[in-house]
């Protein structure tokens, strides 16, 4: 839509639809772009104005054509993470087609500038892919971490129900989840990596080690057992928190589907979305050095600028879109 919300179509524009029998357009902001040999490619656009009806938020279609014989495919909206009308209902109906769509918006040289990866084949009924991608367990790369609220035993947040993405989702994030009773020692060991590595990153990186072993669980006694380790390793950095399972609907984790393997899962996220996820990691450095090495390989220039602050005249202004073909 133009910034007004309202598909309007212009004669003089080449790309511009024209109105059918009903009078429908998808209007004159249109066009398309080729990806480069790495898979980048660029829009430059106006932030488009939400419908005059206020019925879904402001969003930009996509469309996906693969250099091959596979038809064209719709992809998930952009949308826009500041949209009071993108509610968490409206989040959690979202099909994740070729991964999340919402883009959290940051400021420079004058542009607004937003990055939506799209993860080919993810979520496309009959798409080749479909079958070896919807095979994998849990919440994979692409899509959104939820808000949920774990217990804080103990960091910044010790005694709290703190939201991990809500509070510190804005750069890169680890969650360290463990579900069952784990070899203690090698956890220690990983959580004292981690807690280096969130010294050495600063605000770059947060890292949460998120408990969800049901058996025997009492909040109090988790909370004792949990503050004890904090506490013997001097954590300072990072949040040590539980829930009793990963699939408790209270806290919300459940909303998240991480489903962690037996020995533990590592999400690694940025701006909210996942970005690489491991499984079942003893803690050495060779696997340490991948955790890492996964973090860097996802900061771009726009990896340390912090978000605007929202305000309507956003929709008026122009916007760098900066997506990336997976």
């Amino acid at each position: 839509t133009n910034a007004d919300g309202r598909y309007l179509h212009k004669p003089s524009v080449p790309v511009s639809m024209p109105p059918n029998g009903q009078g429908q357009t998808h209007g004159y902001i249109r066009g398309w772009v080729k990806t480069d040999s790495l898979g980048r490619y660029k829009i430059y656009t106006i932030r488009p104005g939400v419908y005059p009806t206020r019925d879904e938020p402001a969003h930009i279609h996509l469309t996906v054509k693969e250099p091959n014989d596979i038809p064209g495919y719709y992809i998930d909206d952009i949308m826009f993470d500041d949209d009071k009308l993108l509610t968490s209902a409206k989040r959690l109906a979202q099909p994740n087609r070729a991964g999340s769509g919402v883009v959290r918006l940051v400021s420079k040289d004058g542009w607004q500038v937003g990055e939506r990866d799209i993860y080919l084949g993810m979520r496309i009924p009959g798409h080749p892919e479909e079958k070896t991608l919807n095979s994998l367990k849990g919440i994979q790369a692409g899509e959104e971490v939820q808000s949920f609220i774990p217990w804080h035993a103990w960091g910044p947040d010790k005694g709290k129900r703190t939201c991990p993405v809500c509070a510190y989702g804005w750069y890169h994030g680890i969650l360290y989840l463990v579900k069952q009773e784990p070899d203690w020692a090698d956890t220690r060991k990983w959580l004292m990596m981690l807690e280096e590595a969130c010294i050495k990153r600063d605000t770059a990186l947060t890292v949460y080690f998120v408990y969800g072993n049901p058996v025997g669980y009492t909040k109090e006694k988790r909370m004792q057992e949990l503050s004890r380790i904090g506490r013997e390793l001097g954590l300072k950095r990072i949040a040590v928190t539980f829930v009793p399972s990963f699939t408790d609907e209270e806290s919300e984790i459940n909303l998240n589907n991480f489903q962690p393997g037996d020995m533990n899962s590592f999400i690694l996220f940025k701006r909210r979305k996942v970005i690489d996820r491991f499984e079942n990691l003893q803690a050495t450095e060779g696997n340490f050095q991948k955790i890492m090495n996964a973090l860097d390989g996802s900061e771009n220039e726009y990896f340390h600028l912090e978000s605007p602050p929202y305000h309507s005249k956003y929709s008026h202004r122009g916007t760098r879109w900066l997506f990336s073909l997976i």
